[in-house]
């Protein structure tokens, strides 16, 4: 995670997570990469993640890595239980799985894409998510802000 100086906004670059209950905005670029937000409205809290594959193998009890989506959906889980919330108690959001080679839309580069979002979809529901919203697929890339402070979150899209 990378932070600006005065510590009001945070980046997520691939593999990043972000969760807390501060006054700050969480920014990330997505192309075939996926992000989640997070936003419980009563507390005030929530994250982002930035992952980059749906999973891979893993020893157990290894550590766990925001690059894959069934790691970064348990990063959340494990942050959501230290508050003793409950995964339907939070506004859940989807984003990225965008194709960055729109001539190349059969192509593995595109399936990639499609099968982060749709690994994203699938892992926060069997988790006790429920998505109110998603921007997923396309070409191009997006532009994704999330403000701590009030749940809201904008997305850019950016053609190649």
């Amino acid at each position: 995670m990378n932070e600006t100086a005065a510590s009001a906004e945070v980046f997520l670059n691939p593999g990043d997570f972000h969760f807390g209950a501060e006054t700050r905005r969480i920014h990330t670029l997505l192309g075939s990469c996926v992000a989640i937000t997070l936003w419980h409205p009563v507390l005030r809290i929530g994250g982002m993640c930035h992952f980059m594959l749906p999973s891979r193998s893993r020893q157990e009890g290894g550590e766990l890595d925001g690059r894959y989506g069934d790691e970064a959906v348990q990063m959340f889980l494990c942050e959501i239980d230290k508050f003793d919330t409950r995964p339907s108690e939070y506004q859940v959001k989807l984003f990225g799985g965008g194709n960055m080679f729109k001539d190349f839309s059969s192509s593995t580069v595109a399936s990639v894409a499609q099968r982060n979002a749709e690994a994203g979809a699938d892992l926060l529901r069997q988790n006790g998510f429920c998505v109110e919203c998603e921007d997923v697929g396309g070409n191009g890339h997006r532009r994704v802000i999330f403000d701590l402070r009030d749940g809201n979150v904008w997305v850019k899209h950016e053609k190649n």
